[in-house]
């Protein structure tokens, strides 16, 4: 049996349940291009990109090239309107909004730190050579003034869905608080090993959808890894059993059972075969999804790969502190 193809927002938008993600981490962009147009042309109508990623270039490219009419991808919007209407300016995307897709337009705020830009608007490095960034401590704390600028970009017609990116319980509640319009996405790590059980309670109470990035663990660049010793849970022997009795890998359980959930998701592959093969994906048993649902504390509780805490100087996803709570890092 298959699962949904697409899930519906508070606003009534639809969004796939799989779409396709574009960050490269170390293995840089070259493939991007080609990979996002082989995307399009098996049917993915979700393209998740980032001007982080440093590859809205060849994302737009591979849009206009495949005479598909619209992309997503989200900014780092420390100015909101200013970062839009770049895109809206950019000939390379058509539709040029950030996160725009078949079924809407809209932006997620991706801010639970900034950085302050340097030359090409880059990060600053710490002027003490040790690579970390220089962080802007007051905007990072601003983060509900940067959801208030972008309910103003619904008012005026730019977007139509906003969203959040790597919220936690804490930092959504402080945008609730101030909300006009509730954010209609928040995308974040989920995976077996990494479930956000509560958040996904928390999220489901509000009517926000969460959305799922690294839903088969991922690869941070090294900088921001947490716990690179402990294997992705496709190398799970309890995933790898259940792939077997139903018939597919062990990535495929993974992702089962993130859409079964309710959970859209956007993984990575330039392989034509993975790519097809992650837009059909199965519904599992009742009691092979509870075990993938309780696999994380049989294995000793929530283990999360993207973790940027060493090389920002503090924990983004402290649910006590909403951090960064002081005014320099640590090495300063």
């Amino acid at each position: 049996m298959y699962l949904p193809a697409a899930f519906s927002l508070l606003n009534g938008q639809k969004v796939p349940a799989v779409g396709f993600g574009t960050f490269q981490g170390e293995d840089g962009n070259s493939k991007v291009k080609d990979a996002v147009k082989l995307a399009l042309k098996l049917g993915y109508r979700h393209i998740d990109g980032a001007n982080a990623y440093w590859n809205e270039k060849e994302i737009g490219e591979a849009i206009r090239e495949s005479g598909t009419p619209r992309e997503d991808m989200f900014h780092e919007p420390t100015d909101v309107e200013r970062a839009l209407d770049t895109s809206l300016k950019d000939p390379r995307l058509e539709y040029g909004a950030i996160h725009v897709q078949e079924y809407a337009h809209g932006i997620f705020a991706n801010l639970p730190h900034a950085y302050k830009a340097g030359e090409n608007n880059k990060t600053n490095r710490h002027p003490s050579g040790n690579r970390k960034p220089v962080i802007d401590y007051d905007l990072s704390r601003r983060y509900p003034e940067t959801w208030q600028a972008m309910e103003k970009l619904v008012n005026s017609g730019k977007a139509r869905s906003i969203g959040l990116s790597n919220f936690n319980i804490l930092k959504t509640q402080r945008v609730l608080e101030i909300a006009r319009i509730v954010p209609a996405v928040n995308q974040v790590e989920i995976h077996p090993y990494f479930p956000q059980h509560e958040l996904f309670d928390f999220s489901s109470k509000h009517g926000i959808l969460l959305m799922a990035h690294q839903p088969l663990g991922g690869r941070p660049v090294p900088v921001v890894r947490g716990h690179p010793e402990v294997p992705f849970p496709t190398e799970d022997a309890d995933i790898i059993e259940i792939g077997k009795k139903c018939g597919i890998t062990p990535a495929h359980v993974c992702l089962s059972w993130l859409v079964q959930r309710g959970i859209p998701i956007v993984p990575k592959s330039v392989q034509e075969g993975h790519m097809l093969q992650n837009i059909q994906l199965q519904e599992l048993p009742g009691d092979l999804f509870s075990a993938v649902n309780e696999l994380s504390s049989k294995r000793g509780g929530p283990i999360r790969f993207l973790d940027p805490g060493k090389h920002l100087g503090f924990d983004i996803f402290d649910e006590e502190k909403d951090e960064p709570v002081a005014n320099s890092a640590p090495w300063d």
